[in-house]
């Protein structure tokens, strides 16, 4: 830590607001987190370091920005989330939801998420319970005072928090619990107070900065092309695991996430376009509110917290064997934007480029992008629509895809689309995938007309089931060709074994899944872990 702390790499302020006051940090590293900088600098050691990976939630804390004039809240790791992305939002601790006290020896006024944690007995060696409490205050901030908040939300909601003492019943107990707790005087936000304060601290004008923020998609090609060895963050959720596990330092960073035109998820007739500064919050709620089958699979690729930072692209570009949405992507036909800074006579343009997402990998964490090229949007068809048989289309421009030539409507009167992901592994929630199958096929009459495969952790990229496609398509959607299809797939795949899974079981798990895809297809149900209920729920 005291070579982190000595580093001769260049710093610069960070600016956030804090208990409704604007707050400005001097000296600070780019590739300091903001965990450091709060428990270092700040000294708020009630933020806790746990994993130092974004796994166990003990560091959560709560973002807030303004939109439209109110604050919308986020729960998010601080460990792995670098202090200057925060720059210009208000960050809540846990030592900011209880009122002060004017007594000597008194205890202060508790906020209801804590103090429900108190009655219902939430708590016992204590470690974690700031980032439960963390997490309950973004639940309350986001319900308007915990109304409404049910069990099943609850459990969603925390899924990025792990406790080992006392389970989880009380926690979700309290969180049902805290809505109907009074509000003490001192202990809410003063929301006008805040957003003032936000709108405060103006927008930093990226100069010869470390951490550079653009805030236009012009502003950050360029800054790419300038700065071509930079670290390009999103989240952060993969790039602060490198600081904290292998102590990686960046003499400057580029984060992508300030840039306007990359926040939105454009909608057109044929598909969607999602920025890549889009959180994987909103990705996929964007995704599900196309293919509602898709829900768990969203709530399961990672805690809240890591959904809330982590960004699409970001986890697109990263490229890893063991992302999960890639294979998600690929089933679905999508393809990528990758756009960099050209310059032209009159002095610059955007040029970009369209490839379906297979395609942008080369190799282990390697892909096809220049050094200038930043992946910029994700294109997904909708249902009924389907890339991967046609050429991609091209965009009308480049800050807005509106994609041009579209590709034709899949199938036919009467067709039935199927679509569904699988994830295994070793964790219902919150855990890395073993394994992820997606499959989106097409069925007209009774034979598989359209189908293609996304599979991960099975290769040194997320890949495609091309000869399984192959082994599908044209044959009649029977048990006998999923047989058929079951052993071309275990065996286009050489997985490796490692710490969640050995070859031979991904082998025979990618098979099962197929099989399981089948027997969905067939109205069989309770074969999955998601539809069972415990005997609490039950009750």
């Amino acid at each position: 830590m005291l070579a982190r702390m000595n580093s001769k790499i260049s710093a610069q302020t960070l600016r956030f607001v804090r208990r409704g006051q604007p707050l400005a940090l001097h000296h600070v590293a780019p590739d300091r987190t903001l965990l450091e900088v709060l428990r270092e600098d700040l000294h708020l050691t009630a933020t806790k370091e746990g994993c130092g990976e974004g796994d166990c939630g003990a560091c959560t804390v709560v973002l807030a920005q303004a939109v439209n004039g109110q604050l919308q809240y986020q729960a998010i790791n601080s460990c792995i989330r670098l202090a200057h992305s925060v720059d210009g939002m208000a960050v809540f601790t846990a030592e900011d939801l209880s009122a002060p006290t004017l007594k000597a020896g008194a205890s202060p006024d508790l906020h209801p998420c804590q103090e429900a944690m108190v009655q219902c007995h939430g708590s016992q060696c204590g470690f974690c319970t700031p980032g439960f409490v963390m997490s309950l205050f973004g639940m309350y901030q986001n319900s308007g005072g915990g109304q409404g908040i049910t069990r099943e939300q609850a459990q969603v909601d925390l899924s990025g928090n792990l406790c080992r003492c006392t389970g989880y019943r009380p926690i979700l107990d309290a969180a049902e619990k805290m809505g109907n707790l009074p509000l003490p005087d001192g202990c809410g936000v003063d929301e006008a107070a805040t957003v003032a304060a936000l709108k405060a601290l103006k927008p930093r004008q990226n100069g010869d900065e470390n951490y550079l923020r653009p805030t236009t998609l012009a502003a950050l090609l360029q800054a790419r092309t300038a700065h071509p060895k930079a670290q390009v963050v999103a989240g952060c959720t993969d790039v602060g695991l490198w600081v904290t596990k292998l102590h990686k330092r960046f003499d400057r960073v580029l984060d992508v996430t300030a840039v306007r035109e990359l926040q939105r998820v454009e909608t057109y007739p044929h598909h969607i376009a999602i920025g890549a500064a889009v959180s994987l919050t909103e990705a996929f709620a964007a995704l599900v509110k196309e293919r509602p089958q898709l829900k768990t699979f969203g709530q399961r690729f990672a805690g809240l917290p890591v959904r809330n930072s982590g960004t699409l692209g970001g986890n697109v570009a990263n490229g890893s064997p063991i992302g999960d949405s890639m294979p998600l992507l690929i089933a679905l036909g999508a393809s990528v934007v990758l756009m960099r800074w050209k310059k032209t006579a009159a002095g610059g343009e955007i040029a970009h480029r369209e490839l379906l997402l297979e395609d942008l990998y080369t190799g282990y964490r390697t892909n096809v992008m220049r050094a200038d090229e930043l992946l910029c949007w994700i294109k997904v068809p909708r249902p009924g629509r389907h890339a991967s048989s046609a050429a991609p289309g091209r965009l009308k421009q480049a800050s807005a895809p509106s994609g041009g030539s579209e590709p034709n409507a899949v199938g036919s009167v009467g067709a039935e689309e199927l679509m569904r992901v699988y994830k295994i592994s070793k964790r219902f929630d919150d855990d890395i995938s073993a394994v992820c199958l997606a499959i989106q096929m097409t069925l007209n009459d009774g034979v598989v007309q359209q189908v293609s495969i996304g599979a991960g952790g099975v290769a040194a990229t997320p890949a495609r089931a091309r000869q399984t496609e192959a082994a599908l398509r044209g044959q009649p959607w029977s048990a006998d060709t999923v047989m058929a299809a079951t052993a071309v797939l275990r065996a286009e795949f050489q997985p490796i074994s490692d710490m969640r899974a050995s070859a031979t079981y991904r082998q025979t798990v990618l098979g099962n899944l197929l099989q399981r895809f089948w027997l969905e297809s067939q109205g069989l149900q309770g074969i999955n872990l998601e539809s069972l209920k415990t005997l609490e729920a039950l009750s």
